[in-house]
């Protein structure tokens, strides 16, 4: 609908309203302009506000609906030497009666009363360590989370799963400085390593698989007789060295294919922590007997895997406390454990 407007309405307009078209009907396209009534009519205002073409640049970004985590280094020191519950937390030392069986035996006579039975026992201990972390929520922070689609709590509850994970693969592997807590990799009890002919990096396949078979031979000659090469065992290795049993020799026959042939009761565990100067710096391998006569060869032990406490209400946020409790990585015969480095 149109409505016509004669010059008394523009006269209103401008009078009471301060706009003035600068044109008049049926001439040229008309120009509305809102001016003070202060101001020259030749004059334009200028702007109030800063100059500006553009929106808000959040009307156009996207936001990914998925959250992507960031990866940490994986814990493979449970997969290596097991792991088992020992006790609880109200417990601070772990006494193991290890007995070993004597004899002597006499020729026989009739009336002779020599040859004799005994058992020596000794009573080696563990010290445990307990540790703590505690997760929080602010009302406001979770809320402000929540505009942008982000679970906060579950977020801070995950992050305080992964610490304590991380502590006990490390208790694990290094055991707890200044008590009787021993890791797999610095127990004072396993028999003194081999050094690698050369570093697995730079050598051949042929020289590589030399070192395999000498120290699947150490492994056998520290058993005395109890082991042997068709024995279970599980090889501790780097990620980035083991990628050096893809070699090939000139049969086209790498490493992976040597081992699984002469040693196929050999199972391979990766553990990041072994290449403890980066790749192609020193290199851990350790091949551990699985169990000899029935009897497991080493454990990781811990006295609580998760321990959540009571959940505190304050102000306006909430607090947790979670704990656990490691024994280090116990050899209960470390003995048939063989190590190589480079």
């Amino acid at each position: 609908m149109k409505i016509a407007l004669d010059q008394a309405a523009f006269d209103m307009l401008a009078r009471d309203y301060g706009i003035h078209f600068m044109s008049k009907p049926g001439e040229k396209p008309l120009l509305l302009q809102a001016m003070d009534r202060e101001l020259a009519w030749d004059a334009q205002p200028q702007l109030v506000t800063s100059a500006n073409s553009g929106i808000l640049s959040l009307f156009t970004t996207y936001v990914d609906p998925r959250i992507i985590e960031i990866m940490i280094q994986p814990t493979k020191a449970a997969q290596l030497y097991g792991e088992r519950k020992m006790g609880d937390w109200t417990e601070d030392t772990a006494a193991f009666p290890v007995a070993e069986r004597t004899g002597v035996t006499t020729s026989y006579g009739d009336y002779a009363e020599g040859g004799v039975s005994g058992a020596n026992v000794n009573w080696p201990q563990r010290q445990s360590y307990h540790y703590q972390i505690f997760t929080r929520w602010g009302e406001r922070e979770l809320e402000r989370n929540a505009k942008a689609k982000i679970d906060w709590a579950n977020q801070q509850n995950e992050a305080s799963v992964l610490a304590l994970r991380k502590f006990q693969n490390a208790s694990y592997l290094f055991g707890i400085a200044g008590l009787q807590n021993y890791g797999g990799i610095n127990d004072p009890s396993l028999p003194a390593p081999i050094t690698v002919t050369g570093s697995w990096y730079t050598e051949t396949p042929d020289v590589i698989y030399a070192d395999i078979v000498r120290l699947v031979q150490l492994a056998v000659s520290q058993g005395n007789g109890l082991i042997d090469a068709e024995q279970s065992f599980t090889m501790g290795i780097s990620p980035d060295n083991v990628v050096n049993f893809n070699k090939t020799n000139q049969y086209n026959v790498n490493v992976f294919d040597q081992i699984k042939k002469n040693f196929p009761n050999i199972k391979i565990v990766t553990v990041p922590e072994f290449s403890t100067a980066g790749a192609g710096g020193t290199e851990l391998v350790q091949l551990i007997a699985d169990s000899v006569e029935g009897q497991k060869t080493v454990d990781s032990a811990f006295t609580e895997k998760m321990r959540a406490h009571a959940m505190i209400t304050l102000d306006s946020s909430w607090r947790q406390k979670k704990s656990q409790g490691t024994w280090g990585t116990i050899f209960y015969a470390p003995i048939f454990v063989a190590s190589i480095i480079s």
